[in-house]
């Protein structure tokens, strides 16, 4: 079972599992908390007005505030089968469900309390990043995460990656060269879109003298920015 007593020991561990260093769980542990005693005071959680004090009732599987943070945290940076998390957390598939619905809204307000939720609207971006204050040089990239099969043979052929072999949803991401900070996070599509298309697609704007980063997968994609590097391709010789 996986418990924040024993992996803030291991930190390598700890950013394998979470994708945050001991000194970020902790700066996101009192938000976090704060978040969920809301919607335990106000009964969000049950959907109804709440029938006994704050901690009445047996003990739950997740007991502390660090446990807590830990499982959404698990859960968002490796994206298991609810089974698993399950398994790791010691309770039930149903439980793990009822823990992910529970959390997520959680987590999201505290992220955005921190002020670290990404834009996810591409014409805002650049509005959104004038206020950061960070130097406008930033790494454009499409991500991909495995996915289960889906049943349906026209979704299989079209969450199916062919570079990655799996199937798979990706998202466009931007992060800033320097701090390394999320700055937006464009929609989520099947495996099979190519990622110049969905640059297309999301209309990003950028502040006028961004630096943009950019891999091969967006040839073509040219946005009116101050300067755009793209690596070229290598030409290996056929043996």
């Amino acid at each position: 079972m996986l418990e924040y007593a024993v992996l803030k020991r291991d930190r390598r561990k700890l950013l394998a599992l979470t994708g945050l260093t001991v000194k970020e769980f902790k700066s996101l542990l009192p938000p976090f908390n704060e978040a969920y005693r809301r919607t335990q005071s106000n009964g969000a959680l049950a959907g109804h007005k709440r029938r006994r004090r704050i901690g009445g009732g047996r003990r739950g599987q997740l007991d502390t505030p660090e446990q807590k943070l830990l499982f959404i945290l698990v859960y968002q940076k490796t994206y298991p089968l609810q089974t698993v998390m399950g398994e790791l957390f010691g309770f039930s598939q149903a439980a793990a469900n009822q823990w992910i619905h529970r959390l997520l809204p959680v987590l999201q307000e505290a992220l955005t309390t921190l002020g670290v939720m990404p834009e996810r609207d591409g014409p805002a971006f650049a509005q959104a990043e004038r206020g950061q204050g960070e130097p406008a040089d930033s790494i454009l990239d499409g991500t991909e995460r495995r996915r289960q099969r889906p049943k349906d043979a026209e979704k299989q052929a079209l969450h199916y990656s062919g570079k990655k072999k799996v199937h798979s949803d990706k998202n466009l991401v931007i992060v800033t060269r320097r701090s390394k900070r999320v700055g937006y996070l464009g929609p989520t599509h099947a495996g099979k879109a190519h990622d110049k298309k969905m640059a297309d697609e999301a209309q990003i704007t950028y502040p006028r003298k961004t630096v943009l980063r950019k891999d091969t997968g967006f040839q073509g994609y040219e946005p009116p920015v101050q300067q755009t590097h793209q690596p070229k391709k290598s030409r290996l010789a056929k043996t």
